[in-house]
């Protein structure tokens, strides 16, 4: 990475958050677009690439210098005319500002909230920007559009049954299930029972069944506590 361009690049923006708009797009040009671990992670889905990087930290400098309306609003045009790798970083960057506590705590401070804040606290329009993001790509046909959607953000506030069938879109294409935040603290006996029918439509139809797909039919975990 070149991390002078990234770090010039974050400077600019808190001095100057309009700046992102221009240094989203030249991310993959100036600082690379190669996976972060090409060896084990090679098609970047459970680290995310060079300029992955780069823009996540974008996202963050544009996260800490504006109002979170502000905020929400510019990350939503970020993605709305970003092209696939771009919408990915926005992603990214959501998952990493939640890593670093930079959005409201979730109500009750409890995994797969939607809202934020206190019960009678307005939601944070960050996380509603980017629940409705993360919606918009799990419907995608992108897999690293859909790894990236299933980060620490969506583990933290997505509810449980979309959750689910993101999980469960993973198994479909491919998608390793090692890029999924938060496995196994969400995996529930639903979503296990989800994955046990997937298996078993699969070996019925003579198709492959992938060790991802026998190990979530096989699991449940703490999320079966939880309510819908």
């Amino acid at each position: 990475m070149n991390d002078e361009w990234v770090s010039a690049g974050e400077a600019a923006i808190s001095a100057d958050p309009s700046r992102v708009a221009e240094l989203f797009p030249a991310a993959g040009r100036e600082a690379g677009r190669g996976a972060i671990d090409p060896a084990a992670d090679p098609q970047g889905y459970r680290l995310g690439t060079i300029d992955d990087r780069a823009r996540e930290r974008f996202v963050l400098a544009v996260i800490r210098a504006l109002p979170a309306d502000r905020a929400a609003a510019e990350l939503a045009e970020l993605y709305r005319y970003g092209d696939d790798a771009e919408q990915r970083g926005v992603l990214r960057g959501l998952g990493a500002a939640e890593a670093a506590g930079l959005v409201a705590p979730s109500a009750g401070g409890t995994t797969g909230e939607a809202s934020a804040g206190g019960a009678d606290a307005p939601a944070d329009p960050v996380v509603v920007t980017g629940l409705r993001l993360v919606a918009e790509a799990l419907r995608s046909n992108d897999p690293r559009l859909v790894a990236a959607a299933l980060g620490p953000f969506a583990a933290r506030r997505l509810d449980q049954h979309a959750w689910r069938h993101g999980v469960l879109k993973t198994l479909f294409m491919g998608v390793p299930l090692d890029a999924v935040a938060g496995l196994e603290l969400r995996t529930d006996a639903e979503l296990a029972r989800m994955a046990a029918g997937l298996v078993a439509e699969r070996r019925a139809a003579g198709r492959a069944v992938t060790d991802d797909m026998t190990r979530l039919a096989a699991s449940a975990g703490p999320a079966d506590a939880q309510e819908d």
